[in-house]
């Protein structure tokens, strides 16, 4: 299993970030091909010394590195990343990490 963690700085504005990600955002990248499964956080975003720098974290799950590439590779994943622009004016910080269970 593979991850592509994208950890979304705090916005001006958290409701309309929010909102945009909910409705749009979200229904965009779940098209994205050879996604397996779609989590972000719910709630406050913490550091074990508190406050961190993000307000939400989307972890999307894919069977490999490869293919999370290849995925974002396609018209879909590519519409998913210039989506980016209209509402993570804060910034975003992605990794792509291979899993395994331990």
């Amino acid at each position: 299993m593979a991850i592509l963690l994208a950890m979304y700085k705090m916005p001006a504005d958290v409701a309309a970030f929010d909102a945009y990600y909910t409705s749009t955002h979200i229904p965009l990248a779940k098209k994205i091909p050879g996604l397996r499964r779609y989590r972000v956080t719910d709630g406050r975003v913490m550091t074990p010394q508190g406050e961190s720098p993000y307000h939400l974290l989307a972890f999307l799950e894919f069977d490999s590195a490869d293919a999370i590439q290849a995925g974002m590779g396609t018209p879909d994943g590519a519409a998913a990343a210039a989506d980016l622009r209209n509402f993570a004016q804060a910034g975003v910080d992605m990794l792509i990490v291979d899993t395994r269970e331990v």
